[in-house]
């Protein structure tokens, strides 16, 4: 006889953490469901009573991962194994060891009674709302192989997107990092060097000089703020950005930034039309999956005005005429949605409406790099011509007077 800490919730809402003794996982948790407790957490108490590990507490997984095991799942499902088979095949190929950890906990609960919703809902930093809702709607219309495939075929699409994304900002991000490496040297260790020749030569430096001279110091003495810096800075934001208020501000700031905030505002209507135009042709009713697109439009400003818009269709309105109202969303999309509900097309519209934007994203980028690569350019140029302008001025001066 084992005992077993865990956390799960009650049937009315509330977490709730204990012990309980059985012969092995499987009879703790059928012993807790019997109580309609459902379990979050468990994992054997170690002698002693120190820690244990948790089932649930694992990293996230490689989107790319997922999409290989939505892809694979999908096939052997259409081929007619079963679901308890094919976790089990899943399991033992899997090449991620977060997925292969989280797939023989789906696969145990699963065995134990659970339906694969309520196996994947307890791992929430793997399989997100979208998925989960989509895995439900197929278990209730029995298609999971066709829900699998367009669950694939959507985050393979977010792949694409991200990828790109990522590539085309490599370059400038390794050109700033190493433009402010070489500043940082240069003021380090080139400065003092002229700073101990112009002493010797005595006289007047000019402003511009001792200023550099200066910040050279300054940034010798103190360096460990200056290394600091950067790091409080990031911090800083990044707690900002978990108030309401700060996470508000900045989405909002995102949207209004000259060509950042219309690439912003792309991605976040493709994802909103893939996401809903997916959700809603895998049979997901259009309340429920207005509520998952405004948890995952990655924007507060868009989310809110997805909220709205649940709200409206609630009253009975359209889903275009609230869209158009948040002035989020272009004419061209409200008027596809709209056109897609008079004729019952609804995800189709949203599908292409994405697909569209997935190019207006490519381009955006695109342009965003053109422009960075020349803005960066002239950063670097400015703050090297300055310096070495700081060293050349009271040089002539020094030639001058030894020319006299």
């Amino acid at each position: 006889m084992a005992t077993f800490t865990y956390k799960a919730v009650e049937s009315g809402g509330k977490t709730v953490r204990g012990t309980m003794d059985g012969e092995n996982q499987q009879a703790v948790l059928t012993k807790l469901r019997e109580r309609n407790i459902q379990v979050m957490d468990i994992a054997e108490q170690k002698v002693g009573g120190l820690g244990s590990l948790k089932i649930n507490k694992v990293g996230k997984v490689k989107l790319n991962s997922l999409v290989v095991f939505s892809r694979q799942f999908a096939t052997m499902i259409d081929a007619g194994i079963n679901v308890l088979k094919c976790l089990d095949i899943l399991e033992n190929q899997s090449k991620d060891p977060v997925l292969k950890t989280v797939i023989g906990d789906c696969r145990r609960d699963v065995v134990g009674g659970s339906s694969l919703t309520e196996a994947v809902q307890k791992h929430p930093r793997v399989f997100s709302k979208l998925y989960c809702s989509m895995i439900k709607a197929a278990e209730i219309g029995g298609i999971l192989d066709q829900i699998l495939d367009r669950l694939a075929t959507f985050l393979e699409r977010e792949q694409e997107i991200i990828g790109k994304i990522k590539g085309a900002m490599i370059y400038p991000c390794c050109v700033l990092v190493f433009a402010i490496m070489m500043v940082f040297a240069m003021m380090i260790f080139v400065l003092p060097t002229f700073k101990d020749i112009f002493a010797d030569f005595g006289g007047q430096l000019p402003a511009i000089t001792a200023m550099m001279f200066s910040i050279s110091t300054f940034m010798r003495t103190f360096w460990y703020l200056v290394m600091a810096a950067p790091v409080a800075t990031f911090f800083g934001f990044k707690y900002y950005y978990t108030l309401e208020s700060g996470r508000w501000n900045l989405d909002k700031l995102k949207l209004k930034i000259p060509v950042v905030g219309e690439l912003v505002q792309k991605m976040s209507i493709s994802r909103f039309s893939r996401t809903l135009g997916t959700l809603v042709n895998s049979g997901v009713p259009m309340l429920r999956a207005l509520e998952i697109v405004s948890e995952t439009a990655g924007n507060v400003v868009i989310a809110k005005a997805v909220t709205d818009a649940r709200n409206c269709v609630r009253e009975g309105q359209k889903i275009s005429q609230p869209l158009e109202a948040s002035g989020m969303f272009p004419p061209m999309v409200t008027q596809m949605i709209d056109i897609g509900e008079e004729t019952g097309r609804m995800s189709d519209m949203l599908i292409k409406i994405a697909s569209f934007y997935d190019q207006e994203v490519e381009v955006a980028v695109k342009s965003l790099t053109a422009l960075i690569e020349p803005a960066l350019i002239i950063f670097v140029g400015g703050i090297v011509g300055f310096i070495v302008a700081s060293i050349m001025v009271p040089m002539f001066t020094m030639i001058n007077e030894i020319n006299k």
